[in-house]
């Protein structure tokens, strides 16, 4: 399998990733965004099929990033939208979609990343940061410190853990989002960057894992930060 992260990881976290059978590809940065997110991976990439290894990428996206996904027989589509500095036009691909749901700030979507998922149940959320926001844990259960999509999602019987915002590390902001932290490896494995014992949260996000017998990897022995989520295909 692959995985996607931030061009900022670090080669201890590349390594433990690497000894749980995957190959890594880091996604460059990209002038256009401010420094904070120039390599999130969920600012950059969206997944449309993991079976077909299809995924939907920032047009401008540099050449040799497409020339790896060609060597690498991943399928990829370009965006419509071009990713600019400044909310809302650096959200085009930052939707969550799970399963038979497609959730973002739909005014905001790429039109081709619409597209693809036009036939899925389509939720409009205020967050267009919404995947940033969100962290799956099964098909309808996520953790998310949005309390706009918390109340949304409920409508739709997700079974949603809401944690206050903050104590995230993203350098140059505030504070980061919970759903960059990290991501599912597998079905039953999630892989965080850092450790949920240095977070404020970390107990109750433990319960609601496994309840879903969800085991959580730890990649570094530090707070949590935002590396704009860990996709794997």
């Amino acid at each position: 399998m692959f995985c996607f992260v931030d061009y900022r990881t670090s080669c201890h976290e590349k390594e433990i990733l690497s000894s749980l059978n995957l190959d890594i590809i880091e996604i460059p940065r990209y002038p256009n965004l401010y420094k904070a997110i120039d390599g999130h991976v969920d600012i950059q990439v969206h997944i449309l099929d993991k079976s077909q290894k299809k995924i939907l990428i920032n047009r401008d996206m540099d050449i040799k990033f497409k020339n790896t996904l060609n060597n690498l027989n991943i399928s990829y589509i370009d965006s419509k939208s071009f990713l600019k500095t400044n909310y809302p036009n650096n959200i085009c691909l930052n939707a969550l979609n799970i399963s038979n749901y497609f959730i973002h700030n739909l005014k905001y979507t790429d039109e081709n990343l619409l597209f693809y998922n036009k036939d899925k149940n389509l939720i409009n959320v205020k967050q267009g940061y919404t995947k940033c926001s969100c962290l799956p844990v099964s098909d309808k259960a996520l953790i998310t410190n949005d309390i706009g999509i918390y109340k949304t999602l409920l409508k739709y019987n997700f079974d949603i853990l809401l944690l206050p915002p903050g104590d995230i590390v993203l350098e140059g902001l505030d504070y980061g989002f919970i759903g960059g932290t990290g991501g599912l490896i597998t079905p039953d494995t999630m892989a965080f960057f850092g450790n949920l014992d240095f977070y404020k949260y970390g107990e109750e996000v433990k319960i609601f894992l496994s309840k879903y017998d969800v085991k959580p990897v730890y990649l570094k022995n530090t707070k949590l930060i935002d590396r704009g989520s860990l996709f794997v295909l």
